[in-house]
């Protein structure tokens, strides 16, 4: 009993001690890829290539001076930050790197991860009413209301996932994907389980209860240091748990074709796809605009939890008659192009308005000139 408390003692300290140094990592690459979205060099002075940047930012925050607001509620103030730091690493116990490579793997997994996600949305609320100041509030109750909403989509991208190896267990839904990966029998569930899950951790273009042009930061308004420190490590670890966690569930995990069953190898090869996911979402945020609020409510409910729904129905029709699995495919991806289309249309119809306005006014000039010539 007690040899097994020290290995799992041990396999927590190795899990905390290895998401931080992800977390550095994710740091310098966020700064030097926006960088070259945008021409810039990015970090370049602190160490070689700009590798020590995040390490001396983590120091200067550590070092910082932490004020508490004369008016807040102390308590309150004090304990947002772990209630919104623990949950992202207690969902780590249960998220294999590898089929072997796991501090407890659950036979409901993901149940576990997604119940435990979900406690963050209770720090923020908190960080927001304990500070005593009327943009954190408003930022706090932004932040309830937007993960709320986005958390609807992914749980049921989840139980639609969940409904083809019929298991809950991670390791499970990974082995069943050795010939297929998910996001080919469901892309439109790794759609909308992306863009949640960007919305969910509250990453650009989803980033409104922190929006500093509108709340000034939102719930973290008046933190600083170590405090601040804890919410941002917070968020880098729940990007990365989303990347991980579409890596697994969409994109094989650490299963590959005539690829050997070792550890160190899964490893890399889970590591490598979540790194990638995590540069899709680093381009969500070098591309597009940040939204407004009732832009990012009406697209949760009018297109994520609609599309999340439709998944899960058409998920259960071809496993209910039984279908070859290209029907899935047909039907998933059949949605997902029809819903780009249409979204794409409708971002784009007020430029072409404008264009066609211009152009039937410009025509119109043309032939009033010609009247006038003649």
């Amino acid at each position: 009993m007690v040899a097994e408390l020290c290995v799992i003692a041990t396999k927590l300290v190795v899990l905390v001690t290895s998401l931080t140094l992800v977390v550095l990592s994710m740091v310098w690459i966020e700064r030097k890829f926006l960088a070259r979205l945008q021409e810039r060099l990015g970090p370049t002075v602190v160490g070689p290539f700009g590798l020590l940047q995040p390490v001396a930012d983590a120091l200067k925050l550590l070092v910082k001076e932490d004020l508490i607001p004369a008016l807040s509620d102390k308590l309150l103030f004090w304990l947002a930050p772990i209630v919104v730091f623990v949950p992202s690493y207690l969902v780590w116990v249960t998220i294999p790197f590898a089929r072997t490579t796991a501090v407890r793997n659950l036979e409901t997994g993901l149940f576990y991860i997604t119940a435990f996600s979900v406690l963050s949305i209770v720090g923020l609320v908190m960080a927001g009413w304990g500070s005593a100041n009327k943009y954190a509030i408003l930022g706090g109750l932004r932040s309830a209301a937007q993960l709320i909403s986005y958390e609807i989509p992914i749980i049921m991208v989840v139980i639609a996932v969940v409904m083809l190896p019929q298991s809950m267990n991670l390791v499970t839904i990974v082995q069943d994907q050795r010939t297929i990966p998910y996001a080919a029998l469901q892309p439109l569930g790794l759609m909308v389980f992306l863009i949640a899950g960007v919305a969910e951790v509250g990453r650009t273009p989803f980033d409104i209860y922190v929006a500093e042009s509108e709340v000034m930061g939102g719930p973290f308004i008046e933190y600083s240091g170590a405090h601040w420190a804890v919410f941002f490590l917070a968020e880098y670890v729940n990007t990365f748990t989303i990347a991980v966690m579409v890596a697994l569930l969409f994109l094989g995990g650490w299963s590959f074709p005539f690829m050997p069953d070792v550890a160190w190898l899964s490893f890399l090869w889970v590591a490598l796809k979540a790194y990638l996911v995590f540069l899709v979402i680093l381009w969500f945020r070098g591309t597009f605009p940040r939204l407004r609020i009732d832009q990012l409510m009406s697209f949760a409910w009018k297109v994520m939890i609609p599309l999340s729904f439709v998944n899960l129905v058409t998920t259960g029709v071809y496993l209910f008659y039984g279908w070859p699995k290209w029907t899935l495919t047909l039907m998933s991806l059949a949605v997902t192009v029809a819903v780009i289309y249409i979204i794409y249309r409708r971002m784009t119809w007020s430029a072409r308005v404008t264009a066609e306005e211009r152009l039937a006014r410009a025509r119109a000039y043309k032939r009033v000139e010609a009247t006038d010539v003649r």
